[in-house]
């Protein structure tokens, strides 16, 4: 191979390297397939993240939720705790659907004003109450039903003046609780009727 051949050679492997690197500009002036998939792909890491999230969301959701109390063989209503510690239970005031949190410290039901007027629940006996976050005002309303699965006092103290509260949710004390023998095992609580 000759001088001039290999000059030749090289001056080759440069026209090709230079029409690779302009090739992917078109002379129409179209972006090309890669410039068109960067200007997208924005796009589709923002849908990723929103369904990983979305997905997240719902499962940790599922997984949150307090399991429902169930009436054992004997009778008894046996309601578990809850991850956050406390535990739940729907029921019933005056017909009227709720979940309850377990209070055994409350003295009363206690139940919010906006729960007591979809309740139709009578205005009550004016008071004050005293909790751990300082006194609140309420009433005190008398001879209500209240009921958690098949647990049902018809004549039960109840107060009315939960604030900051989800409507339907409410407090489940001792107005009601007395009326059972409560007894803790592990991660449950199981009322007993007397």
């Amino acid at each position: 191979m000759g001088m001039q051949d290999r000059d030749w050679y090289r001056d080759l492997q440069k026209e090709r390297a230079r029409k690779q690197n302009a090739q992917p500009f078109r002379a129409t002036g179209k972006p090309s397939g890669l410039s068109r998939g960067l200007k997208m792909a924005p796009f589709g890491i923002i849908v990723f993240w929103a369904v990983v999230m979305g997905s997240l969301y719902f499962a940790m959701n599922h997984y949150l939720k307090p399991k429902q109390a169930v009436v054992s063989s004997n009778g008894d209503l046996v309601i578990p705790r809850a991850r956050d510690g406390h535990f739940y239970a729907q029921g019933q005031v005056n017909g009227q659907p709720v979940n309850f949190l377990v209070d055994t410290g409350a003295s009363l039901v206690t139940v919010s004003h906006q729960f007591a007027r979809k309740a139709s629940l009578p205005r009550g006996e004016p008071t004050v109450f005293k909790t751990a976050n300082g006194d609140l005002s309420g009433s005190i309303v008398s001879g209500v039903a209240v009921s958690v699965g098949p647990m049902a006092v018809s004549r039960v103290r109840l107060g009315v003046g939960l604030e900051g509260q989800d409507e339907d949710a409410a407090l489940l004390g001792q107005s009601f609780l007395s009326k059972f023998d409560v007894v803790l095992q592990k991660n449950q609580m199981i009322l007993r009727p007397r």
